[in-house]
């Protein structure tokens, strides 16, 4: 009797002693399942998955009449020594600046831009006889060149402030570029008129494709675009006239770009 109250208490003892394992490893499985749920990329309420997206590239313009014109210009002086050639374009570019004063550029408005001396070479034949000849080449003088970025913010003028800098000693032109003194707000309204363009691509091609935009999921701005020099005449001499040279700003354009990618939704 004793033996049998032992082995039942004895048998009572263990249970009690597995129960706890017992119960440790009975969620295991729904505690890793509901970890696991939660990890996946499914539950995660930013994630978009790359066929929800559309990319667009898209541009805005805007056209405006110029109030300034750079100018670039200046002097070429050919002599036969380096020193020579210094002294003449010095001379031709006092006569520049002081005809452009006198047309009314600031002194602010003039940069220059390039000076150079260089030396010049010909190639000449040298006959050695029985039928040789060898090239050679000779210092043929040098070339001193100053080149000035003018801004003309009188445009009525404009011609005549040209030709005052030929009649002065100019020789060389390179180039005008129209543009606005003050283009922040031009800029402005390319920008949003390439975002318009950008959100109305989007509709399209969403609603062509049975979906429609839900959000913009990245900007970026891809440039823009300023007007650039109109090319001239390289050597300015002919241009001096009796009357104005005529010019025509016509208009400046800018235009900017923007990358949007969204996201689509049905």
């Amino acid at each position: 009797m004793l033996n049998q109250k032992t082995l039942i208490a004895a048998m009572g003892a263990c249970m009690l002693a597995l129960a706890p394992a017992a119960c440790a490893q009975m969620p295991t499985t729904a505690k890793g399942a509901s970890m696991a749920e939660m990890a996946h990329p499914m539950m995660n309420p930013n994630s978009i998955q790359p066929e929800t997206t559309l990319d667009i590239s898209a541009e805005g313009e805007v056209m405006r009449a110029p109030d300034i014109a750079y100018i670039t210009a200046g002097v070429q002086a050919d002599a036969e020594t380096a020193r020579a050639a210094m002294q003449q374009q010095a001379n031709a570019m006092t006569g520049v600046f002081d005809a452009l004063a006198k047309a009314g550029v600031a002194k602010k408005d003039m940069q220059t831009s390039n000076f150079s001396l260089q030396p010049r070479y010909t190639y000449v034949e040298i006959d050695e006889g029985k039928g040789r000849t060898r090239g050679e080449q000779r210092l043929d003088g040098y070339t001193a060149s100053n080149q000035l970025i003018v801004k003309v913010r009188n445009l009525d003028n404009l011609g005549a402030t040209m030709d005052s800098l030929v009649a002065a000693g100019g020789n060389t032109f390179s180039g005008i570029n129209f543009a606005l003194d003050n283009d922040d707000e031009v800029r402005a309204e390319a920008r949003r008129k390439a975002m318009e363009n950008a959100m109305s691509k989007a509709k399209l091609y969403a609603g062509a494709a049975g979906l429609k935009v839900a959000r913009i999921v990245t900007i970026s701005e891809g440039g823009d675009y300023s007007p650039q020099p109109m090319a001239m005449m390289s050597r300015g001499k002919e241009m001096a006239m009796d009357a104005s040279t005529p010019i025509s700003g016509g208009e400046v354009g800018y235009t900017a770009r923007v990358n949007v990618q969204f996201e689509l939704v049905r």
